[in-house]
């Protein structure tokens, strides 16, 4: 049952509702990671071109991410502000809108597979397994946009169990199907490294129909027809205020992964399927601050709504406290059993040597990144997408890209791997900041609004 996020103490509220994302989170990840796993088995070539595709991927992802935070900061507010009334038409509009844009962009990564994955320095030997694998993938990126924004709808009204058991299930359907239809059973020889993408393809289109039937029929959270264009433009803008900012945020991360992707790429093919193991493998360890930031912002909208600003406050708070010692953890797990780790994704000497100098660096900085996560999810659900979108630009461009490139450039992949940890220190304390800048502005406001209020009423 759906807690009160206006009135139950706010840890163990924040707690119930993140446990039940951290399984739903950890499948979702897995995805990605499971694909690499089989893929790597394949050997190097086929592994190192499902690390070039990442940036991509997490591009579309990014954008539907973006519409789910639109939609949950949206929908959350009304219902903070006790006005319920547009919640279904907004849902609606959302699922459409995400249908169209995420389609749009999956088309246009279709007709220019060649040239985006040449301009990051894929070889000629890699492109023909980058074609069989985004060919089918980019599909499944249009799938993956309906229970995305769907599931943003449950969250918005506190229901995190739900959407945390449609991405478990998508997840094992998914890790489940990804050895036969790449290797093959019995007399069926498999598909190679184009399987992975079909198996993701299946396992999405199951939760599609899964959340369709959830909000249509069972829940009645949404309109089950398409809306006119005049409800479909009212309900539409709302999402998009928040969710393009939201979503061009999000796909600035694979923008300059992207950029670095080609850095790694003059350390050769080695190096570049080293990095795309630690790209996976960092999303998996920072499965936690991921499932908190999926919890915390309909928390913050709701009482956003209700104006309750210094519970705001408190929850951002000990949301970053939890993160930093959880992720200094995680640090410890990752450096002890970097070269355990190593060896399992790799075949090659020079490949597990790399991945271990990855682990044996980077997640030190998971901590950091933990806060500019929770400071840019905080951000949306405060209906600030342009701050979440700066403070984005920042991070990447100002200080990650430039920051990890003069590392390379002076101390090789070591001073990469560095630059990655220091740009996120740089950035975490400009985050914590510019929030508590924010919420200490709106609670100011709230206190001159209230004595006016008791002046005029003297």
């Amino acid at each position: 049952m759906p807690r009160n996020l206006l009135k139950d103490e706010i840890a163990p509220t924040l707690r119930n509702m993140t446990i039940p994302m951290i399984l739903g989170m950890v499948m979702l990840m897995t995805f990605s990671l499971v694909d690499t796993f089989f893929v790597s088995l394949l050997g190097t070539q086929e592994l190192a071109a499902i690390s070039f595709t990442f940036p991509v991927t997490f591009t579309i992802i990014s954008l539907n991410i973006g519409l789910g935070i639109g939609t949950s900061a949206i929908i959350g507010k009304f219902l903070g502000s006790g006005e319920s009334t547009h919640a279904k038409a907004i849902a609606s509009g959302a699922l459409m809108l995400s249908v169209i844009l995420v389609g749009a962009l999956c088309i246009i990564a279709y007709l220019f597979i060649t040239p985006i994955f040449s301009a990051m320095g894929a070889t000629q030997e890699l492109l023909p397994f980058i074609r069989d694998y985004m060919s089918v993938w980019l599909i499944s990126g249009v799938l993956l946009a309906i229970p995305m924004v769907g599931n943003s709808v449950l969250r918005a009204a506190g229901d995190t169990k739900t959407p945390s058991i449609i991405m478990a299930v998508g997840g094992a359907i998914n890790a489940v199907l990804d050895p036969i239809l790449i290797f093959g059973f019995g007399s069926f020889e498999g598909f190679g490294i184009k399987g992975a993408a079909i198996a993701t393809c299946i396992a999405w289109a199951v939760c599609v129909v899964w959340i369709l039937y959830l909000l249509a029929v069972k829940r009645q959270l949404i309109e089950p027809r398409l809306l006119n264009l005049q409800d479909f433009r009212q309900a539409a803008r709302g999402v998009l205020s928040i969710g393009i900012p939201a979503a061009g945020a999000n796909m600035l991360t694979p923008i300059a992964g992207g950029v670095l992707t080609a850095v790694v790429a003059t350390y050769g093919a080695e190096a570049v399927a080293a990095w795309g193991v630690g790209s996976r493998l960092e999303s998996l360890a920072s499965i936690i601050v991921l499932a908190l930031s999926m919890s915390l912002p309909p928390f913050i909208s709701q009482n956003f709504g209700a104006n309750q600003f210094e519970r705001i406050k408190q929850a951002y708070l000990i949301s970053l406290r939890f993160v930093m010692g959880w992720q200094l953890f995680m640090f410890v797990i990752l450096a002890l059993s970097s070269g355990l780790i190593a060896n399992v994704f790799a075949k090659e000497e020079s490949v597990a040597q790399y991945i271990q100098l990855f682990l044996l660096i980077v997640p030190l900085g998971y901590g950091l990144q933990g806060i500019i996560i929770l400071t840019n999810s905080s951000l949306n659900a405060l209906h600030k997408p342009m701050s979440a979108l700066v403070l984005s630009v920042i991070r990447l461009f100002v200080c990650y890209v430039p920051i990890a490139y003069l590392g390379s450039h002076f101390f090789g992949l070591t001073g990469l791997f560095w630059g990655c940890v220091v740009a996120n220190f740089f950035t975490a304390g400009a985050s914590y900041y510019w929030f508590t800048k924010e919420v200490n502005a709106q609670i100011q406001r709230k206190e001159q609004t209230i004595k006016k209020d008791i002046l005029l009423n003297e």
